[in-house]
């Protein structure tokens, strides 16, 4: 009988650290990493990205400044399924895509009255410490930019 308690609790614990490393990757709170990013000179700085469960969605929350040095705060709920879901805050961009590609890497399109602003690609790093954000996207002049932008693990 004690072996038969002593591989059920053994097994539960192996399920529960399991449960606990299965985690999204994206989910948590990421600072940017200026010193490592290339961002464009026009573009929004996002110093802050939290993701977060919201039921069967993800809310995603971003904290920073606009390229005059304005504070920006923007929030996105949807799902990683590629369909436009509403951004609120953001004076730019009124809708965002987001696709799951695989288990580290998301796909987005960010929207402004149905024309395509930017787009990009957010690689989670094998560690889950880092992230990196590359963007292509157009400015206010309709010249094309891009941005490289590392996130941390806060």
């Amino acid at each position: 009988m004690k072996a038969r308690t002593l591989v059920f609790t053994l097994t539960l614990c192996i399920i529960g650290a399991a449960t606990c490393f299965a985690q999204d990757p994206f989910a948590g709170t990421w600072k940017l990493n200026e010193a490592k990013s290339k961002l464009a000179a026009a573009a929004a700085k996002n110093s802050t990205v939290v993701y977060e469960a919201a039921g069967d969605s993800v809310k995603v929350t971003i904290d920073g400044t606009d390229s005059a040095g304005n504070p920006l705060h923007s929030e996105w709920t949807g799902k990683f399924d590629g369909k436009d879901y509403p951004v609120t805050g953001d004076p730019s961009s009124d809708a965002r895509a987001v696709k799951k590609v695989n288990n580290r890497t998301l796909t987005f399109a960010v929207k402004k009255g149905g024309k395509l602003i930017s787009s990009g690609r957010i690689v989670v790093a094998p560690d889950g410490r880092s992230r990196t954000v590359t963007s292509t996207g157009t400015d206010s002049k309709d010249k094309k930019v891009r941005s490289f932008a590392i996130y941390d693990k806060v």
